[in-house]
């Protein structure tokens, strides 16, 4: 039996099964591409809930494993040369998870694919994330319209962006691929939890919405997005 003992993570959050990958998150966009995945592959995980409201995150033992306090991370005890691996930040894990599967990064389609999933970490993400900070939470009470405005020009223009790669297309990149699997909850988020997809120009969009449903349509995407279950 694999001892994982060795990460301080394991201290705060057992394995109660050590040879599978462990699954540090919470159902948040990020938290989910990576559940999503692991339901998408078949990859043995168990899941562990990291509980923002009582600053799991800042915990020394998320931190060993996560320096940045970002979920989502894994700990998997089968690493490359059977050594056990840590990772943070989901677009890296979504990565080794395909490579580790053979699943979701097809070769020939594989730098398409990254530059995919590369745009959704350092553009449509980031940006929608500020577009909805600005809109439902802390960013209502400040008076200064423009940086409200910057982040919602920027969240149209990608979204425009990504209709337009999608006119013929079911997925961005050929096949379903784990760049659907980064950039999909986040629009899922946008339009159901921050409500603001209206502002980005949702309704002159072709091809997104429809993308979206195909997306939320699948079984695995359904279960994973429920994981881990909050409390």
């Amino acid at each position: 039996m694999t001892d994982l003992t060795q990460f301080p993570i394991t201290r705060r959050w057992p394995a109660e099964n050590p040879e599978a990958i462990q699954l540090y998150s919470l159902p948040t966009p990020n938290g989910v591409k990576v559940s999503i995945m692991l339901e998408e592959t078949g990859l043995a995980y168990e899941p562990h809930l990291v509980r923002f409201d009582t600053n799991d995150q800042m915990t020394p033992e998320f931190l060993s494993l996560a320096p940045n306090n970002k979920i989502p991370a894994i700990l998997d005890p089968n690493g490359p040369g059977g050594e056990p691996l840590g990772l943070f930040e989901s677009g890296a894990i979504l990565i080794y998870l395909a490579e580790k599967s053979g699943m979701l990064l097809p070769q020939a389609q594989r730098y398409e694919v990254l530059q995919w999933l590369m745009w959704q970490m350092g553009g449509l993400g980031p940006m929608l994330g500020q577009l909805g900070y600005f809109h439902t939470f802390a960013g209502k009470e400040i008076e200064d319209p423009r940086p409200k405005e910057r982040f919602r020009t920027e969240a149209a223009r990608l979204l425009k962006v990504l209709d337009g790669r999608l006119a013929g297309r079911d997925w961005v990149a050929g096949d379903y691929s784990i760049a659907d699997i980064a950039i999909a909850p986040w629009l899922r988020t946008l339009r159901d939890f921050y409500k603001a997809a209206d502002l980005a120009g949702w309704a002159d969009l072709a091809h997104v919405p429809a993308y979206l449903e195909r997306f939320l349509a699948r079984p695995a995407v359904q279960r994973g997005l429920l994981i881990p279950k909050r409390d």
